[in-house]
């Protein structure tokens, strides 16, 4: 399956709560996501929490798009990536 890069800009910033609600909130995204067949393998996040960088797996683009609007989340950009693993060269 394709790997994903996907850039989100959050201008009032990313504001997941530390707790029951927080859990749930990104549970559901983990439901809605799996009914296209993406999975959201991990995310990075600036200090500001202005923008995120996340890796996802899924059939296509556009079944991230969907998913994203599913979930209310913003997306700037998607760009297919591979892993390069710099211990593979060792």
């Amino acid at each position: 399956m394709p790997r994903y890069l996907v850039e989100r800009s959050f201008p009032d910033r990313l504001n997941v709560p530390m707790n029951d609600a927080g859990a749930d909130a990104l549970g559901g995204v983990i439901m809605r996501n799996a009914e296209k067949g993406v999975t959201w393998v991990q995310s990075f996040v600036t200090p500001d929490k202005k923008q995120t960088f996340c890796i996802y797996d899924a059939p296509s683009p556009e079944a991230i798009r969907s998913t994203a609007q599913k979930n209310a989340l913003p997306v700037d950009k998607i760009t297919e990536v591979r892993v390069l693993d710099p211990y593979f060269y060792r």
